[in-house]
């Protein structure tokens, strides 16, 4: 019984602050994890061009973002420049994977993709991605074999270029169990490892206790496990104790807590094709892509 931890890294402060406690304690709790990164510059101010989408605000009041970004972090791209994140920690990077854990993709330019992606062109959406991917290879030295958009925001272009870049998998969605993705009836075969548990983000101010919510959701596993992705600005830092909370929960409950790249080993060969559709969630703002029903064609 897998449950993988994909560990989104969406920040500079999240990559200097929040990545290495998070190794530390997976470590020390024998946990496993993927963590995708953001490579290009951090420009989390422009994130304020996202709060006339319906929800956004309210997920603002209810996540304390000033608290777990920090006022610097959201004056990037505004009235501060923002850093690269590649180049300027780089060294924290390569010592997550020389720590024997996953690393992947998230993004270029988080904000920029989030806010745009779903209304850009094939060249649009390959500079970006391509960006992200050389940045990768440069620092690792080796070609990334897995990405996971910012916020789950997607187009058709960007699920091509899955493939095209070669990713042995990749976490974009959001949905119930791993699936080789179909859009506008062509399929695409990089498969897709959708985040089946809500964030802690979208239930923080909704549920009195968020871990406890989130582990008896976990109780009756799906029959492919569970993928569940956490926040380095969150998990990583105020939050790290619920997220041991959690992590010793999911043990208790017969877990193990995997990569992606394990997880997507223990799958069958044969995944089912399912549509990616367009959709809002509960606790989180405008349209994600979402595991849709099977395509049988």
């Amino acid at each position: 019984m897998k449950l993988a931890l994909k560990i989104d890294v969406d920040t500079f402060r999240g990559t200097r602050e929040g990545v290495l406690p998070l190794v530390n304690l997976l470590e020390r709790m024998g946990a496993s994890a993927s963590f995708l990164f953001s490579l290009g510059k951090d420009h989390t101010g422009w994130a304020v061009k996202r709060a006339l989408k319906p929800g956004f605000m309210k997920k603002v009041s209810r996540t304390s973002v000033l608290e777990h970004y920090g006022l610097k972090t959201l004056l990037y791209g505004t009235l501060l420049p923002g850093p690269d994140i590649g180049m300027k920690c780089a060294k924290i990077l390569k010592e997550v994977s020389d720590r024997g854990f996953e690393t992947g993709i998230h993004t270029w330019d988080h904000v920029k993709w989030q806010n745009n992606v779903m209304g850009k062109d094939a060249d649009w959406t390959e500079r970006e991605m391509r960006a992200a991917f050389d940045r990768y290879r440069e620092i690792f030295g080796n070609a990334a074999k897995c990405n996971g958009a910012a916020g789950w925001q997607m187009n058709p272009h960007a699920f091509r270029m899955t493939q095209k870049l070669g990713f042995r998998h990749s976490s974009d969605t959001r949905g119930f169990s791993p699936f080789i993705p179909v859009q506008r009836a062509e399929i695409v075969s990089c498969p897709q490892l959708p985040t089946t548990l809500p964030t802690l983000d979208e239930i923080m101010g909704v549920e009195d206790d968020p871990a406890t919510h989130l582990l008896k959701l976990s109780e009756n596993p799906l029959p492919t496990g569970h993928v569940y992705t956490l926040h380095a600005e969150l998990e990583g830092m105020k939050l790290l104790p619920i997220f041991e909370k959690l992590v010793s929960g999911w043990k208790a409950l017969g877990y193990d807590l995997v990569s992606l790249d394990e997880y997507h080993d223990s799958l069958p060969e044969d995944l089912p094709r399912h549509e990616v559709i367009y959709d809002e969630i509960p606790g989180r703002a405008g349209l994600l892509a979402r595991q849709g029903g099977e395509f049988l064609a």
